[in-house]
């Protein structure tokens, strides 16, 4: 089972964010936040939406039930979609070597 708590620790410390900074953008307390981290509560949907969309991620990611990250282009030009896609599949390329 995934532990959500250590997943959002580290997506939260990923983006150099600390636990204040998150509480105030979920306009929450530090020690909800903290809470959700040690497992000792769990958020409501409309607060798993919203870390999602903090995170650039899924509501099944943070949730474990998919494995992918998802990388928010929306705001990139075509050109720059697929000089990411390149790179992506480079890299993929790389690493199974």
């Amino acid at each position: 089972m995934v532990n959500f708590g250590n997943k959002l620790r580290a997506l939260r410390t990923e983006s150099g964010m600390t636990q204040t900074e998150l509480a105030r953008r979920l306009n929450v307390t530090k020690s909800v936040v903290s809470y959700y981290e040690l497992q000792e509560r769990t958020p409501s949907p409309d607060v798993l939406i919203k870390l999602a969309q903090i995170f650039h991620t899924t509501t099944d990611y943070l949730l474990g039930v998919e494995h992918a990250k998802v990388l928010d282009v929306s705001d990139l030009t075509e050109e720059d979609v697929r000089f990411l896609l390149v790179t992506v599949e480079t890299l993929r390329k790389k690493n199974k070597q």
